[in-house]
C-alpha cells in the first residue's frame, strides 16, 4: 500500500514552507516520523499526497545560545538533546524527559518538534517545555512568529498549528548565575513497561529559590487534563513562601483539587494517578530544590 505519492527533502525553511503551501494534494511535514508513519500505516490519519522531510532543514537543526535564550531546533533528535552540554547547563528537566522517551532507537530519530506537534497531554518533552516556559517559533510561507508553549495545544492530539505551518524550534531562558537567586529544573515520571515505557504520570518543575524561600516556580503535570497542564494555582501559592512541609503540603492539596486526571484502560485509573501525584510532586520538588542549592 502506498502511503504517499511524493516525498520532498528541502534544505532551507523557505523551501519547506513553500513545499507545504504548493503541494498538489494534502501535505504533511515529517522528521522522525515515529508517530506519523504508524498513524498512516494503521489508518488513523487521512491519506496524504506529499511528505515534506524536515531533517535537512538547516534552520531546524541547531542547539545554540541566541542572546539570553537557548534555542533548540524542532528537528533535533532526543539523543542529541540528551548529549548536549548547553541543554544540560540550562534545561536539566528536558534532558531527563528526552532520556525517557521510547528506547535508544526511537530517541535516535524522534524529534522534540514531533513530540510537541503530536499534542498529547502527557508527552514527556512537552511537559518539560511547559515547566521551562518555552516559546515556540512557528513558520509559514508568510513569515515566522513566536508562541508561548501553552498556546500550542487545543486538545488531545490537536495542536494549534495551522495548515502548512511548521515548528522551527524552541526558545528557553538561559540560567543566570546569581548569589541571591538560584535556579534549577527537574523532570520525573512513573511508568509502566509495555515494550517501551509509557508514562502513567509525569511531572516537571522549574524552580527559583532565594535562600530558604521559593522566589518563583512552574509546575507541569501530565496528563493533568485534555491539554498539557500547568498547576498555576499551586505556583501562585508557593511564590514567596518558605520551603517547609506546610507550604509544600498545601501546594499539593491545591494541585490535587485542580488537576483533571483521567482513567486509562492501558495505564492507570484517575484515583491511582492522584495517589502517585502525592509522592511524585514531593520527589520532583525536592530534587529541584537540592539542585538549586548545589
Amino acid at each position: 500500500m502506498t502511503l504517499w505519492q511524493e516525498y520532498l527533502q528541502p534544505k532551507t525553511l523557505s523551501e519547506a514552507t513553500s513545499a507545504l503551501a504548493n503541494a498538489p494534494g494534502p501535505a504533511l511535514p515529517i522528521a522522525g516520523g515515529t508517530d506519523l508513519i504508524l498513524d498512516l500505516d494503521q489508518g488513523r490519519h487521512p491519506p496524504i499526497h506529499t511528505l515534506v522531510d524536515l531533517t535537512s532543514v538547516q534552520e531546524m537543526l541547531p542547539i545554540e545560545i541566541r542572546a539570553d535564550k537557548l534555542f533548540i531546533g524542532a528537528s533535533v533528535s532526543h539523543t542529541h538533546i540528551i548529549e548536549s552540554e548547553l541543554v544540560a547547563d540550562n534545561a536539566q528537566a528536558l534532558i531527563e524527559a528526552c532520556g525517557l522517551i521510547g528506547g535508544p532507537q526511537v530517541r535516535n530519530i524522534a524529534t522534540l518538534g514531533g513530540n510537541v506537534a503530536h499534542a498529547l497531554p502527557a508527552a514527556d518533552g512537552t511537559i518539560a517545555l511547559m515547566a521551562l516556559n518555552a516559546q515556540v517559533e512557528v513558520a509559514n510561507a508568510k513569515g515566522n512568529r513566536r508562541v508561548p508553549i501553552n498556546e500550542m495545544f487545543l486538545g488531545p492530539g490537536k495542536s494549534a498549528l495551522k495548515q502548512n505551518e511548521l515548528l522551527v524550534g524552541f526558545y528557553i531562558q538561559t540560567l543566570k548565575v546569581s548569589e541571591t537567586f538560584r535556579v534549577s529544573s527537574c523532570f520525573k515520571r512513573v511508568m509502566r513497561p509495555q515494550g517501551v515505557a509509557l508514562p502513567i504520570i509525569n511531572m516537571a518543575i522549574w524552580l527559583m529559590c532565594d535562600q530558604d524561600r521559593i522566589a518563583d516556580i512552574r509546575i507541569a503535570v501530565g496528563p493533568g487534563g485534555p491539554k498539557p497542564w500547568r498547576a498555576l494555582e499551586s505556583e501562585a501559592y508557593l511564590r514567596g513562601k518558605a520551603m517547609n512541609d506546610e507550604s509544600i503540603n498545601h501546594a499539593l492539596e491545591i494541585l490535587l483539587r485542580d488537576v483533571q486526571f483521567r482513567t486509562s484502560p492501558h495505564r492507570a485509573t484517575s484515583d491511582y494517578r492522584r495517589e502517585l501525584a502525592k509522592t511524585l510532586f514531593k520527589d520532583t520538588f525536592d530534587t529541584a530544590w537540592k539542585r538549586a542549592l548545589d
